[in-house]
């Protein structure tokens, strides 16, 4: 039923079973990781209920038309995307809701555009399928106005959600889906995803995904490793183990640079920052293996309170992600408070 669909079986296996009993609810939540299939499973659910399956994976947002897409009307001004809210429908009855826009969200306007075509009866067939992706970064108005969708959906519609953490959702969100948990893949299933998709430099990406098979096909290395090095000058400089000058160079370019979102460092530190507390616990489970003798020096410099708040401080960061603020200034901001911490 869900052919090259990697881990989770005890997500697949419920699927199966509902679609097999003809008891599969109205309303769904996949919850979990970036990257651990969980829009993907929703596309293939879709292809089990719908006839022409063939166009459901046109929707795939890793495609690359898809990509620009979305990067493109991040540059569009916000009531330009207002009049033409996203969506993506290659079938005419699957629909997918991502998050648009410079802060990546999902809009009420989306959100009335998914309540206007719920009420459309299916093509062809018995069903309609919707997906709402990262429908965690719905914002206040987008949520309270899913809940009338919710609460009485039409007969033909399946409504799928995904999101990384159920409990950033609604309570009264959470109360309306079935939950679908997503754990990281093993490292076998890691390998074997690899191997099926012809990945170069398997190893090294399985390493650095988590457990996440999307991540490992997605990541860009040689981006990764720019922006690694710039997060290492970073920690080091907050850590005290360099002085603050060698990393104002380094925090200029990052300012400089339109393309590179802060979003993007902010990842890279956290799995620095992850490395830093398996060393500091003595666990042996190290990502960036190729920056190991770094690491050791930070981690004998650093104790655990330290790495707390780091992590805490990062959080900060990303929760401001949405207000648009200057990189090079909250970089800086953060080294000079973990320094008087250091």
């Amino acid at each position: 039923m869900f052919d090259r669909f990697f881990g989770n079986r005890h997500v697949t296996g419920a699927l199966e079973q509902m679609v097999a009993h003809d008891r599969l609810a109205q309303t769904l939540l996949f919850a979990g990781p970036e990257g651990v299939g969980k829009a993907t499973l929703a596309r293939r659910l879709a292809q089990r209920l719908l006839p022409h399956p063939e166009l459901i994976e046109r929707d795939d947002l890793a495609l690359p038309d898809n990509l620009e897409t979305v990067a493109a009307r991040e540059k569009w001004p916000a009531d330009k995307r207002n009049e033409d809210p996203l969506l993506f429908a290659s079938h005419p009855d699957f629909v997918t809701f991502p998050p648009d826009g410079p802060l990546r969200q999902i809009s009420i306007q989306q959100s009335r555009l998914l309540k206007e075509r719920a009420q459309f009866l299916p093509h062809q067939g018995s069903r309609r399928v919707f997906l709402i992706d990262h429908v965690d970064r719905a914002n206040e108005q987008a949520a309270n106005s899913l809940l009338k969708i919710l609460e009485e959906p039409p007969p033909h519609l399946l409504l799928i959600m995904t999101a990384e953490n159920a409990y950033d959702l609604l309570p009264t969100i959470r109360s309306r889906a079935v939950p679908f948990h997503f754990a990281p893949l093993a490292p076998e299933e890691m390998r074997e995803f690899a191997r099926v998709h012809s990945l170069g430099q398997a190893e090294r990406r399985i390493q650095l995904a988590g457990g996440s098979p999307g991540v490992a096909a997605s990541l860009d290395l040689e981006a990764y490793d720019k922006r690694r090095a710039a997060m290492l000058v970073l920690l080091k400089a907050a850590a005290g183990v360099a002085p603050f000058a060698t990393w104002v160079p380094v925090g200029e370019a990052i300012g400089r640079s339109k393309s590179e979102k802060l979003e993007l460092y902010l990842k890279v530190l956290y799995d620095l920052l992850r490395d830093l507390l398996a060393l500091s616990q003595g666990s042996g489970d190290v990502r960036n293996q190729d920056i190991r003798r770094d690491l050791d020096a930070l981690a004998g410099r650093v104790g655990f309170p330290w790495i707390r708040k780091a992590v805490a401080q990062v959080d900060e960061l990303a929760q401001l992600l949405r207000r648009n603020i200057q990189k090079s200034i909250a970089l800086d901001a953060l080294i000079l408070e973990l320094r008087a911490a250091a």
